[in-house]
């Protein structure tokens, strides 16, 4: 089991439901600290999770993406303490991130109100170091400055106001800011911007990034910009 889901995180999904009444576990399933929950403890909330109808997929764990990995690997040698985590979505770079940065605090936005609630159901589950936010990325409602580095992955292709997004990004990094989008045109009919390093040196620059790097991960553009 351990080897196939994000346990922890999944367990704390389950917990912060139980306590919205959408499943039924034990108190001491409830009470007790996440940390101190034993592997077989961990293990059968997730079953009772499961039988409960719970939809815990998200917390599956896939074979890692390039992409995520070589974030990963930037992020350590950067070692932020807190880190803002535009457009979390389903969690495909979230729950890696959690499970591999546990002593890092994660702030996590999304507009979609379901996604958000799903996060916050991991925090009130246990998991402190992580929060949720309902917030669009064009009007991030954090000070300037706020977030030692923002990641901000496979999200600027969405959106319409793509040179907003990215200033209102870099606006809230006090030191760098982690960009990925697609290099190449697909099939997605939800993707209406391809960038390439030109288009985005440019915006970071009118974004106010002093400095951008690039670097290409099977048909991806990663950007790290210092600000």
């Amino acid at each position: 089991m351990k080897e196939l889901y994000f346990l922890k995180i999944a367990a704390a999904f389950i917990r912060g439901r139980a306590l919205n009444s959408l499943v039924d576990l034990p108190d001491i399933f409830i009470e007790k600290p996440l940390e101190e929950l034993s592997q077989n403890e961990l293990a059968e909330i997730f079953h009772l999770g499961l039988r409960a109808g719970l939809k815990l997929h998200k917390f599956k764990k896939t074979m890692a993406l390039a992409r995520v990995q070589r974030v990963f690997g930037i992020l350590r040698a950067l070692s932020p303490q807190e880190l803002l985590d535009v457009g979390s979505g389903r969690g495909t770079f979230l729950w890696p991130l959690v499970d591999s940065f546990p002593e890092l605090t994660i702030t996590s936005i999304d507009k979609d109100i379901k996604r958000v609630e799903a996060v916050q159901a991991v925090k009130d589950g246990g998991l402190y170091s992580l929060n949720a936010y309902l917030m669009d990325a064009t009007n991030i409602d954090f000070p300037d400055s706020h977030f030692d580095v923002v990641t901000i992955l496979e999200v600027l292709e969405h959106i319409k106001e793509a040179q907003q997004a990215l200033s209102e990004v870099v606006r809230c990094s006090r030191r760098f800011v982690i960009l990925s989008v697609p290099s190449k045109p697909d099939d997605n009919p939800e993707h209406i911007n391809l960038f390439n390093q030109r288009s985005l040196e440019e915006m970071f620059k009118v974004a106010g990034a002093q400095k951008v790097t690039f670097e290409y991960v099977l048909n991806h553009i990663i950007a790290v910009a210092k600000k």
